[in-house]
């Protein structure tokens, strides 16, 4: 099913403390990724694909917030599922890295694992795709940018690359997930987005975040005081 990266990131927060971030984006030339492949909390992320097993990205992700490392998460996880040679998964926590595509995933496939993120695809035009995501990444990683911004633009590297092979699959989908160890009065709208059915996806991705952005920063300027002091006489309603 495609490409997607999985990545963590410290960064110093407004409240001078350090904090964790981690996330997930996918693409694909079938209708809504953004509901079966990408995993992501506080503890890390995880991408289940190829033939896709959810219960591998769902039950993979509970374990890292149980405390369980990732590479011991996933390889249990794929050890205990007999379709594991057609699965591809990875992932990432706050600690390594773990990828894996079984010997049965359609070609093109494979994964390559960096410096705290991982990339994976199947059913590609070639490897030039997953290294086009991961370099673009890397470049991009000290910009003073949101993660969510930053990973479509790793998509959209991956898209331009060639991406999925399959060009008579006109309906496609692309999805990003980010959470972070940060507390916000409102979590921010625009580190859970899909599009589920479209002939751009990652183009309508990206058109789907500058809104998010942009519906997010009118809700705190009209909302976060109130609360802050948790009640809504603070607005103008």
């Amino acid at each position: 099913m495609t490409f997607s990266i999985c990545v963590h990131e410290s960064y110093e927060g407004e409240d001078g403390e350090t904090h964790d971030r981690f996330g997930v984006a996918v693409t694909t030339r079938l209708p809504a990724v953004g509901t079966l492949c990408p995993f992501v909390n506080e503890h890390g992320a995880v991408a289940t694909q190829s033939l896709v097993n959810v219960d591998l990205g769902r039950d993979g992700i509970a374990y890292l917030e149980d405390g369980l490392a990732v590479d011991d998460a996933l390889e249990a996880l794929l050890n205990a599922d007999d379709g594991a040679p057609q699965r591809q998964l990875h992932g990432i926590d706050a600690e390594a890295t773990f990828a894996f595509s079984g010997e049965e995933c359609r070609p093109w496939y494979g994964h390559r694992e960096g410096d705290r993120y991982t990339v994976a695809g199947n059913l590609l035009t070639g490897e030039p795709v997953i290294d086009a995501v991961a370099d673009t990444y890397e470049s991009q990683r000290e910009e003073d940018r949101p993660l969510a911004e930053r990973l479509v633009d790793a998509l959209e590297a991956g898209q331009e690359e060639g991406g999925d092979k399959r060009e008579d699959l006109e309906i496609q989908s692309a999805a990003l997930r980010v959470s972070d160890t940060r507390e916000y009065a409102f979590d921010p709208s625009y580190n859970d987005l899909r599009v589920d059915a479209s002939y751009e996806p990652i183009v309508d991705l990206r058109t789907t975040y500058e809104r998010a952005v942009e519906g997010h920063e009118v809700l705190l300027d009209k909302y976060e005081d109130a609360y802050e002091e948790d009640s809504m006489d603070e607005t103008n309603e």
